[in-house]
């Protein structure tokens, strides 16, 4: 049998290798691990012309056409979650390259957004950090989200389950999407308002739609100018939902009192990005997804669908 060489990318955390049973494929696949990102799509074809399978991590390298057509031994192409939108499906299927996903156990999102949402009204990293500086006892005095209001933008599995949280805290939750009704914000136990109501009545807004054509800049100018100047912004879903221009400006003139955002327009966040010069954002490397379990989990899950894939069997999740 021939032998294949697999890619797995964007290995940041250098779990890959421990997490999963790749020994079991060892007969028939040669694995290496790539742990940063590439520097360009140049660079990319460059290091990954040899690979007939590639492994890659959901909205890490993306994989236009133009990098499939720079791939031509590329066979098997696996992404970690079942949608991927970084991804040209169309081109794979054009290339004939078997497109394959995995699926999460938990989505652990829900629990990051409501840590975004203590870190911006209770400023527990800020003091954690003073407190290791062995700066002043005390500086920062927090805001209840007890008895606040939610607004929830997006009431599908992730927005729930946030919504569900929320109301656990003791804090009063409203939603609503361009497809939201009344009758499924009743069957959830949360209001229903308009957009604008929404936005100029929340104390915190979090996002959990998809990015789609539609969604795209969901959040502009005049949606964060009908905010309160004490409200926050969580962004956990994807950054190219909200007009980052227009967030930028709003957080220079503090016209609301900060933002929590996880995920970002280009990915890595650049080193020189202005939102890192900013006292009034907190931001986390798009670590929604990122937990040890949930990673087991994709890595699990691609490991069985090379094995399958290599023994001439129908790959598991398919996709394309």
């Amino acid at each position: 049998m021939t032998r294949l060489s697999c890619a797995i990318l964007d290995d940041y955390f250098d779990l890959a290798l421990s997490v999963a049973d790749w020994p079991s494929i060892k007969d028939r696949v040669d694995v290496t691990v790539f742990d940063k990102p590439f520097e360009s799509e140049a660079d990319a074809a460059a290091k990954l012309k040899d690979f007939e399978i590639i492994c890659a991590m959901r909205e890490r390298t993306a994989f236009p056409r133009t990098l499939f057509d720079a791939l031509p031994r590329l066979k098997l192409l696996i992404t970690s979650g079942m949608r991927n939108a970084a991804i040209d499906i169309e081109a794979a299927k054009d290339r004939k390259v078997v497109f394959c996903g995995t699926q999460y156990g938990r989505d652990p999102t829900a629990a990051l957004t409501m840590g975004l949402i203590l870190e911006l009204t209770r400023g527990i990293g800020r003091e954690n950090t003073r407190m290791h500086a062995g700066e002043p006892w005390q500086s920062f005095a927090g805001t209840e989200i007890e008895g606040k209001t939610l607004g929830v933008i997006g009431l599908g599995k992730l927005g729930s389950k946030v919504a569900g949280m929320a109301k656990v805290f003791g804090m009063n939750v409203i939603a609503w999407s361009p497809n939201l009704t009344p009758e499924t914000c009743k069957a959830a136990g949360v209001g229903y308002a308009s957009k604008e109501e929404l936005f100029s009545t929340s104390d915190i807004v979090t996002i959990h739609v998809v990015l789609s054509p539609r969604s795209r800049g969901l959040v502009g100018a005049a949606d964060l100018a009908r905010m309160k100047p004490s409200a926050y912004l969580v962004n956990s879903a994807r950054g190219p939902i909200v007009d980052e221009d227009a967030l930028l400006a709003a957080l220079r003139a503090r016209t609301i009192a900060g933002a929590g955002i996880d995920v970002f327009s280009v990915e890595p966040l650049p080193s020189d990005h202005p939102f890192r010069k900013l006292d009034n954002i907190v931001i986390t490397p798009h670590l929604g997804y990122a937990t040890r379990e949930s990673l087991q989990t994709h890595y699990q899950q691609m490991v069985a669908c090379i094995d399958a894939f290599t023994e001439g069997g129908e790959p598991p999740r398919r996709l394309a």
